[in-house]
């Protein structure tokens, strides 16, 4: 019973999206977007897709992501917006990060990448445009993806915070207090590859279509690089997605190391108290706030 009632209430949502969907106004690029689809397609096997398409696709997204947040340190307006107004990197000091993940992106996360072929090959994945998902659909998956990375960073992420193995691993990300866009995957290998089992356990369960594997890598790192930027920036509109994170909700665990340690929900951290100790902090900036009015 209950399952017939889950799957009426899940076609009767599909269907009233169908419905919504049909009302907007035909999306201009679609068609461009198909076309070069299929170009891709007519033009480069599925290995060269999977492999160096993905790997174009993550660094491309995760340098362009970084842009605005590197400009931001040299433009002073900006600075009202940044958190830790007190604390900035040196250029120095971003370089090595740079190093760092150009190391881990290319002999850390390629290695993995590498795999996606075979991945698609053995579970039958389609690359055609015919059997491209809807928005909808990819939104839906690309949101459970979401979910369960974020369940899993939680506690993994709070695992790395034990004493006995934080100073090995989890030390290396927290080398900067004041965190900043480019820092978000700047991390120990081992880390990389422990917390980014997560990324991939959502592609193992939910990818129907090879897009997803792109749209899931540009939410993860759009995500990842905004709560790593330093800047909490009005009108944002991730800000939009029900339980999100944010850039303060993060840069609190990078100043204060203890709390908050999910990656992009607030939920698990509420439901085990582990957000206390921000949560006092944000009310007694409140406080203070108000008292300098």
């Amino acid at each position: 019973m209950a399952t017939n009632e889950s799957i009426s209430i899940f076609s009767s949502a599909s269907l009233a999206v169908e419905y919504v969907d049909s009302l907007l106004p035909e999306n201009p690029l679609q068609e461009p977007f198909k076309n070069a689809w299929n170009y891709m397609l007519n033009n480069y096997t599925k290995f060269q897709i999977a492999t160096w398409g993905s790997l174009i696709v993550h660094e491309a997204l995760y340098f362009l992501f970084c842009v605005p947040g590197f400009l931001f340190q040299f433009i002073p307006y900006m600075n009202k917006y940044k958190i830790q107004k007190d604390k900035s990197e040196t250029l120095e000091r971003q370089w090595k990060c740079f190093k760092t993940l150009l190391f881990n992106h290319f002999c850390i996360q390629l290695p993995l990448i590498c795999g996606t072929y075979y991945f698609t090959e053995y579970f039958n994945i389609p690359y055609d445009w015919e059997r491209m998902p809807r928005w909808h659909m990819l939104l839906v998956r690309c949101l459970g993806c979401a979910m369960i990375e974020d369940t899993w960073h939680y506690f993994l992420h709070r695992l790395l915070h034990h004493k006995r193995l934080y100073k090995h691993i989890h030390k290396v990300h927290h080398e900067f207090q004041a965190p900043f866009g480019m820092e978000a995957e700047y991390a120990h290998p081992l880390e990389t590859l422990i917390l980014g089992t997560g990324f991939f356990i959502g592609i193992l369960l939910l990818t129907d279509h090879v897009i997803l594997l792109w749209v899931w890598v540009a939410f993860r790192l759009l995500e990842t690089i905004d709560v790593h930027s330093g800047y909490d920036i009005p009108f944002n509109p991730l800000h939009l997605i029900p339980f999100y994170a944010g850039s303060r909700h993060h840069d609190f665990h990078h100043m204060n190391f203890i709390g908050n340690y999910a990656s992009t929900f607030t939920w698990w951290d509420r439901i085990f108290g582990t957000d206390s100790q921000y949560i006092a902090y944000t009310e007694k900036m409140k406080k203070a706030a108000k008292k300098t009015e």
